[in-house]
């Protein structure tokens, strides 16, 4: 991974240094820019518009949320990890919808706090358990956009966790032939094609938490 560039706009020391710290441990190779103004992000991310920008614009050079939206959209290449504390439920609804855009809060575990960083060297989006689970009130509430039913969640917290199918049938009362016929519904909505795939779903929607599936 030694093309890994990163961009620490966040202007508490306590937290450059613990990222540098993570990111150092993550990617010995990776090179790390700490800005402390918007003129210095635009600058480092127009040398390189690939780079992952961790940044806490409510103690940055932003005037709010929707001048980060306006870098975003200014430079579509860079991956983004909000890191705050400071998030209203409307903005994480609003970032969440982006793809790009990874969201951790500052007092997650350092295991959530890898596992963003890590994700964002893979293109992929991290939500914190936290984000996650707020989302998945609403998913569980309205049904997801792929329309998976309230079972169907069940079950597939289940698989993430790593049940197999007898196992998912004893828990829930019910035949295996139905935990399968379950499973391949869940796995046509989805879009997906086997159990890591369906995993990886459930953990960036916030179905199971991190600690939950790797225990």
């Amino acid at each position: 991974m030694v093309n890994i560039s990163f961009v620490i706009a966040d202007n508490q020391d306590v937290t450059r240094a613990g990222l540098h710290s993570y990111i150092d441990s993550l990617f010995n190779a990776a090179a790390v820019v700490d800005v402390s103004d918007k003129k210095a992000l635009a600058e480092a991310l127009t040398t390189d518009s690939d780079r992952i920008v961790v940044l806490d614009y409510t103690l940055f050079d932003l005037s709010g949320a929707d001048d980060m939206l306006v870098l975003r959209m200014r430079y579509p290449n860079a991956r983004w990890i909000l890191f705050s504390n400071e998030l209203n439920e409307d903005v994480m609804r609003k970032f969440c919808s982006l793809g790009n855009i990874s969201i951790i809060m500052k007092d997650n575990s350092g295991e959530e706090i890898r596992s963003a960083l890590v994700c964002a060297t893979r293109g992929e989006r991290y939500l914190c358990h936290q984000v996650a689970n707020l989302l998945a009130g609403g998913f569980a509430g309205q049904g997801s956009r792929y329309g998976l039913t309230a079972t169907e969640i069940e079950i597939l917290k289940l698989i993430a966790k790593g049940a197999t199918v007898k196992e998912m049938a004893a828990e829930r009362n019910s035949s295996t032939h139905t935990i399968i016929t379950h499973k391949k519904n869940i796995f046509r909505k989805l879009g997906v094609n086997n159990v890591y795939e369906a995993t990886k779903y459930a953990l960036r929607a916030g179905l199971v938490e991190v600690m939950e599936y790797y225990i």
